[in-house]
């Protein structure tokens, strides 16, 4: 399925942490934060200012993002999680 978003919101898939254990404990998929850096999967085309004039979105596909924890709506698409948050919850690009 291919998705588009509207505006100024970008679709990220969250990218899996390295799973380090330590001390021999497994911690279990629930228990675990969600990861804060993502792939840019999609972007919209960018918001209006008041006179009508649309500003382009920062980031581009294949960008690795940093999100919040919290950030975003999470939808899945294909069976795969990803979240849809706007360019301001964006923290920054990872280089």
């Amino acid at each position: 399925m291919k998705v588009k978003p509207l505006y100024d919101r970008i679709l990220v898939r969250r990218l899996d942490p390295r799973e380090e254990v330590k001390g021999g404990i497994i911690i279990p998929d629930t228990a675990k934060e969600k990861p804060m850096e993502g792939k840019v999967v999609a972007v919209g085309a960018g918001r209006l200012d008041k006179s009508g004039k649309r500003i382009p979105i920062e980031v581009k596909v294949g960008d690795k993002v940093l999100i919040g924890k919290y950030a975003g709506t999470e939808v899945k698409i294909d069976e795969v999680e990803h979240v849809i948050v706007k360019e301001d919850e964006v923290l920054g690009i990872v280089g």
